[in-house]
């Protein structure tokens, strides 16, 4: 009996999600960490939680910037 070919995935079909530390971000936005917290807290930047560490995508934080941005020319 022969067994079935092995799956292969295309990484270029599948686009790779990168997370941002705390840090990371802090360094990005020119903000300290309570600032960073406080958008975490208040849902402005989206982030997941992985064990004990939060991280945040990168398309969350282009998400939050453009929608500052927008803010500010309305």
């Amino acid at each position: 009996m022969a067994s079935p070919p092995p799956t292969v995935l295309r990484t270029e079909a599948v686009p790779a999600l990168a997370l941002l530390t705390v840090p990371q971000v802090m360094a990005r936005l020119q903000i300290g960490r309570s600032a960073v917290y406080d958008l975490l807290r208040t849902g402005q930047l989206a982030s997941i939680t992985l064990g004990r560490a939060r991280r945040i995508p990168t398309h969350a934080l282009t998400d939050f910037i453009r929608t500052r941005l927008e803010q500010d020319v309305a």
